[in-house]
């Protein structure tokens, strides 16, 4: 039985590479459609996130991002997350490519030094450790891509709330929107605040209004606060409206809705710490009654 299981599953993996050989080799033309409408699609607008191409990863899994990206990888939400921490899809896709073949042949390489050194552990540990490990490095980089990003996302909400109150501020201090808006973002610093100076600059560099490159920066991010920020101030921009008001308004729906998921978290955290003290209770119980247990157990 064992020995049809190893058969089956050399048979698949070498299926498998055989297919990722040929679509490397031959990739898959576009439909018709695809191309009708990629070609009659409006340019998207220039991201103001930045995003760096660089790891050793990047450049050894770069023959994988075609046959990857033709099986409709990454999804729609983590491109945004990718974009997001400044890491371009073709990157992170090799590196998925990359972790994943390390992690197939690594058990492999171990079988063979063991080997060598007159202690094998049979055909069955390279093969199924070896899957279990290229799975776990083709889904660790979406893992890690998520993460930072909720944790980025969350930064930036933290800086929005201080920005807006540096706005709202500022248009009291009498300055005008633009004003309010460039002079609060070149005080602050830090991720947050950098991006929304790209943002700025990016206005003014296209000679468009801020407000709508802070709604762009807001759904690259997905952070609806900001696309809310700039609706409010694109109503003070094109019909006058007091928005003074309004942002600090945010700013401290912002700063409740922060200390809301600090409470949850630090709930959540207790609740994880409590786990391992009911752990070593069960432990004990056992320790207690595993002795008369077996004394009323032999009795019978």
């Amino acid at each position: 039985m064992t020995s049809v299981i190893t058969a089956l599953m050399l048979g698949a993996g070498f299926g498998v590479g055989v297919w990722a050989l040929a679509a490397w080799l031959i990739p898959p033309r576009p439909a018709l459609g695809a191309v009708l409408a990629r070609s009659t699609t409006p340019h998207p607008p220039t991201p103001i996130l930045a995003a760096e191409d660089t790891g050793w990863a990047a450049r050894i899994g770069h023959p994988a991002v075609a046959p990857l990206r033709a099986l409709g990888l990454p999804g729609q939400r983590l491109t945004r997350d990718l974009a997001v921490i400044g890491r371009p899809v073709a990157t992170h896709l090799a590196e998925k490519a990359t972790l994943a073949i390390g992690g197939l042949l690594a058990p492999v390489l171990l079988q063979l030094l063991l080997t060598l050194a007159g202690l094998p552990l049979g055909v069955e540990f390279p093969i199924i450790s070896g899957l279990v490990l290229a799975v776990a490095g083709f889904v660790l980089p979406d893992l890690r891509a998520r993460s930072e990003a909720a944790k980025l996302r969350t930064g930036f909400r933290h800086a929005l709330s201080a920005y807006l109150d540096l706005v709202w501020i500022t248009l009291a201090g009498g300055a005008g929107v633009d004003s309010a808006l460039n002079d609060s973002a070149a005080i602050g610093q830090g991720w947050a605040v950098e991006q929304i100076r790209r943002a700025l600059d990016a206005a003014r560099l296209m000679r468009t209004t801020p407000w709508a490159t802070l709604r762009q920066l807001g759904e690259e991010l997905d952070v609806t606060e900001l696309a809310e920020l700039a609706a409010s101030v694109s109503l003070a921009g094109t019909e006058g409206a007091k928005v003074r008001a309004s942002l600090a308004a945010k700013a401290g729906a912002l700063r409740t809705h922060q200390l809301t998921d600090a409470e949850g978290d630090a709930q959540a955290a207790t609740e994880r710490m409590s786990l391992p003290v009911m752990v070593l209770f069960l432990g004990f119980l056992v320790f207690i009654g595993y002795p008369a247990l077996s004394q009323v157990l032999n009795g019978l």
